[in-house]
């Protein structure tokens, strides 16, 4: 049905379950579908030639517009708070607070440092990221078949609608709801505007009624594109779900975290850059049969 599912790096713990939720999609049209996808390390890549590549916080942080002593204070917190965002022993009441507390005080350090608007391009080209093998075919897809693309990120809303602007695909079909700077008169960064969007509160309550939603209350199959065990939750604002397909990147720790993800994805990418089962699902149900 779909080559791209027999990759080495595809593991399904119901296979069966997978074709048939995949089969209902096709069957329910284009018109019904739409995408819920995270950014960071999900359209993005997680490495590249053995080294990580950033995510749009890290592009901010590595940045040249950073003195030396904010670089320092930013890596201080991720050395901090990352173990405990990614502890399988922790709970989600646990690390909900102290996940606040982290983007609070990097937003805060961000916002010491005087980031001009007009350097955000700038700071984007110079960084390493790049977006997954195959993204030109995902976006293009999408748009050309006009199915609502909604990019829900913990990450910097500006850098990564910028990421996307230089890639060429930042078509109408998406929408983004993200942290996005706050700037002054002057172009100053001042802040960060309002709801805080951290890992593990990618759900209804920071979408103001999840008013995007209830546009689209037509649209009942979706596809939805994660890395982390936060990510399962960016469809909760969306009414009458019929199908939903959850596929999810397992870029990291792949052994420790590989019965986590099978429990709670219906299909698990290991270690895979590419968005080659992605397109390779979305290619089967455009098709007319």
């Amino acid at each position: 049905m779909i080559v791209e599912l027999d990759k080495t790096t595809v593991r399904m713990k119901n296979p069966d379950h997978v074709r048939g939720i995949i089969s209902s999609i096709k069957k329910d049209g284009v018109n019904k579908l739409q995408v819920i996808s995270d950014f960071d390390m999900t359209l993005s890549r997680f490495g590249w030639n053995g080294r990580r590549c950033p995510t749009s916080h890290n592009i901010l942080d590595n940045s040249q517009v950073i003195t030396e002593e904010g670089k320092k204070q930013l890596k201080d917190l991720l050395h901090y708070y990352y173990p405990i965002e990614i502890d399988p022993n922790r709970t989600l009441e646990e690390k909900c607070p102290l996940m606040v507390e982290w983007w609070t005080r990097a937003h805060d350090l961000l916002s010491q440092q005087k980031i001009l608007k007009g350097d955000i391009a700038q700071i984007v080209k110079e960084s390493e990221v790049m977006l997954r093998d195959g993204f030109n075919e995902f976006f293009d897809q999408l748009h050309k078949n006009n199915v609502p693309l909604f990019i829900f990120s913990a990450g910097v809303g500006d850098i990564l609608e910028e990421i996307i602007r230089q890639a060429n695909v930042f078509h109408p079909n998406i929408n983004v709801v993200s942290n996005y700077m706050d700037f002054d008169d002057d172009g100053i960064l001042r802040g960060f505007k309002r709801p805080l969007i951290h890992t593990y509160n990618k759900n209804n309550t920071v979408l103001n009624n999840t008013e995007y939603f209830q546009q689209l209350s037509t649209k009942t199959s979706i596809i939805l594109l994660g890395d982390s065990m936060g990510d399962l939750t960016m469809s909760d604002g969306v009414t009458n779900v019929k199908n939903i397909l959850k596929i999810g990147f397992l870029n990291d720790k792949v052994e420790e975290h590989r019965g986590k993800y099978l429990e709670s994805y219906d299909i698990v990418l290991e270690r895979d850059e590419t968005l080659d089962v992605v397109n390779g699902i979305l290619r089967y149900t455009f098709t007319e049969t």
